[in-house]
């Protein structure tokens, strides 16, 4: 794998409190890349170890298989959840301001700053100051402060809060784009039918470790398990009856129905076939909200 950021061993403890535990993981260059968990799991410690905000107890990190340096950190692309505008500067100006901090001329800020805000239909907002701006407006020009300078390797944590449902699909073809360019975005957020949407790999962090790792596609086979989705004339009472039949559930018009081992699809079909006219089956591909309670409720049990 081709990766533009590697993350080796790393630890980071507050106190009594472990925040990462030994952690590792690999970004493919090009990719959007999943970074989840739920609340406390470790995500913002790992996002500010990355950018060099707070220093790991022990392990590396890597930008092109070299360390990350202050130098080389201003080549990332950083979008925090806590917003940092200032509020009394004008927006134009303000974008400006932050694309000479992260290496552009003042000119060139200029232009850049000027297409962004003309693509995103921000143009006549440029004058105004950055309180005079809506909350999703805000987001957008503190986006475009992230992008600006066109780094390789974009952090976006929870980009899509305070976006409206089109500004939000506006974000996710960006995102998008970008990665079909070559840039890279670690993404973390809360939302997981954006991340299945718009990821290709995922690291799912819980209690300071990762307990998912890699692609996604193939996280969603290894968890979607003898499972299998139908439409027939049998209701649940007779396809629980059927061989090797071990669960029944509504699914969305559907019934979802879980073999075990010893069955393969094809005793079930075949069961099914003998007594109704089928309409429907195909394997269950579970969503990955599903796979993230199970694997961290899996987690918690084990950690008792």
């Amino acid at each position: 794998m081709d990766a533009i950021l590697e993350l080796q061993h790393l630890s980071k403890r507050y106190g009594e409190h472990l925040a990462v535990d030994d952690l590792s993981f690999a970004v493919p260059r090009g990719s959007v890349f999943g970074l989840l968990g739920p609340n406390g799991a470790g995500k913002s410690t790992t996002i500010r170890i990355i950018m060099r905000i707070i220093a790991a107890d022990s392990g590396t990190v890597l930008l092109d298989s070299r360390p990350v340096d202050d130098e080389r950190r201003r080549i990332i692309g950083y979008l925090p959840e806590e917003r940092g505008l200032y509020r009394k500067m004008k927006v134009l100006e303000h974008l400006v301001f932050l694309g000479t901090i992260r290496g552009l001329r003042p000119g060139e800020a200029r232009k850049r700053s000027l297409a962004w805000l003309e693509r995103f239909r921000l143009a006549e907002w440029g004058s105004h100051k950055v309180e005079d701006l809506s909350k999703g407006m805000q987001q957008k020009v503190q986006l475009i402060g992230t992008i600006l300078h066109r780094p390789p390797l974009v952090i976006l944590d929870e980009p899509f809060s305070g976006l409206d449902p089109i500004n939000t699909r506006e974000l996710k073809d960006l995102m998008l784009a970008m990665a079909a360019e070559g840039v890279t975005i670690v993404l973390s957020t809360h939302v997981l039918p954006q991340v299945d949407e718009l990821c290709s790999d995922i690291c799912l962090i819980n209690r300071a470790r990762p307990i998912l790792l890699g692609s996604l596609e193939r996280i969603r086979a290894e968890h979607g398990g003898n499972a299998w989705r139908l439409r027939s004339g049998l209701g649940a009472p007779e396809l629980t009856a059927l061989p090797g039949v071990t669960a029944v559930r509504p699914l969305g018009g559907e019934w979802l129905v879980e073999l075990d081992r010893s069955h393969s699809p094809r005793d079930l079909l075949r069961a099914l076939v003998e007594r109704s006219q089928v309409e429907a089956f195909s394997p269950f591909v579970p969503d990955l909200e599903n796979i993230f309670i199970r694997a961290v409720e899996e987690d918690r049990i084990h950690a008792v």
